[in-house]
């Protein structure tokens, strides 16, 4: 639900220290999320091709066809028809890259944090 969706936008939408715990309590959070998102991802677009292949698309096809609009214009108000569905797809499409990328970039903080400590303990 769109609950869940801002909650997990609001967490990526949150600086994150260098501090070495709280990389990996983030990573390991945006991982869950990862999972969770793709999977609402996945509902979503199976969500939009019904809503797109529906009945009702089906008639207004029918409907349209009477009427000699363009194919075009008739994806068009198919996509109307599902603006809400095609939202969500986006959205969780989008939430999902960005736990990626931010668990690509949390990890290479970890790893600059790691090396600045081995530096620090060795001296070099």
């Amino acid at each position: 639900d769109k609950k869940e969706l801002n909650e997990i936008q609001s967490y990526l939408e949150i600086h994150c220290s260098d501090n070495p715990d709280e990389v990996v309590e983030r990573i390991n959070t945006i991982s869950v999320y990862k999972a969770r998102t793709g999977f609402l991802l996945a509902e979503a677009k199976r969500s939009y091709r019904e809503k797109r292949t529906d009945e009702i698309a089906d008639k207004l096809i029918a409907i349209a066809k009477e009427n000699y609009l363009s194919a075009k214009a008739q994806n068009a108000i198919i996509e109307s028809m599902a603006i809400e569905e095609a939202y969500l797809v986006e959205w969780l499409d989008r939430i999902n890259a960005a736990c990626t990328l931010q668990i690509d970039a949390l990890r290479s903080v970890l790893s600059y944090e790691k090396e600045h400590l081995r530096i620090a303990k060795t001296g070099y």
